[in-house]
């Protein structure tokens, strides 16, 4: 099994083939277009085509370029999904760098069990902070993402139920509000018909920032 830098040059040519292929399905990609797309040689992004299509991963006809197997098709769809699931985490921390150049890096660190922890923390996303759909999660995965009925979102807490706060994301833009709420870890929420109550006490907070609090359902 390939594994280190390599693994992660192979990951990226497959996410963006997977890219090419969201725009306009089942066409094929020119080496140039796709050495230009990653700013390296076309010498170079032959020589990885060739290797790729040796392994199954891609479909190539020199000269008229390189579509992705369906094993290509998978791969590229993983990466994808996972970087667009980190984009996605890294708007809802108080992250203030690049977010898109951070999602690059952070895509590699990914195995199953983490995509599976990220996708439930953030509720299963659909689309990414530019409004681009994630893309569904593999048939490894997919059974394991179900809603986790032991954890939820503030925004999302059944009426009648009492809640623990056990992790608050907050950006630069929501630090300030959610410190005027008052809401801590370990406080105890509850939703009732009349509204939301915090350590007992009526308050509340809108949609979006109740998607950032999670909660630890209790019995």
């Amino acid at each position: 099994m390939v594994t280190g830098h390599f693994q992660e040059f192979e990951d990226e040519y497959l996410e963006t083939l997977y890219e090419f292929n969201e725009r306009i399905p089942g066409e094929r990609v020119r080496n140039g277009e796709l050495a230009k797309y990653l700013g390296v040689s076309p010498a170079s992004a032959t020589e990885m085509i060739q290797r790729l299509a040796k392994n199954g991963f891609v479909d190539y006809v020199p000269y008229k370029g390189a579509m992705l197997t369906e094993k290509g098709l998978e791969h590229g769809m993983m990466m994808k999904r996972r970087h667009r699931l980190a984009e996605v985490l890294l708007t809802q921390l108080p992250f203030e760098g690049d977010v898109h150049e951070t999602a690059c890096r952070l895509e590699h660190a990914f195995n199953d069990d983490l995509e599976v922890c990220i996708s439930l923390l953030l509720g299963n996303p659909e689309t990414d902070p530019s409004g681009k759909t994630i893309p569904p999660a593999n048939s490894r995965i997919a059974h394991r993402l179900e809603p986790n009925p032991s954890v939820s979102t503030l925004s999302g807490l059944p009426i009648s139920q009492k809640a623990e706060v056990a992790l608050i994301m907050t950006t630069s833009a929501t630090r300030e509000v959610l410190n005027s709420v008052g809401i801590n870890i370990g406080d105890v929420v509850e939703k009732t018909v009349s509204g939301i109550f915090l350590n007992g006490e009526e308050f509340s907070i809108s949609e979006e920032l109740g998607n950032r609090i999670l909660l630890r359902l209790l019995e």
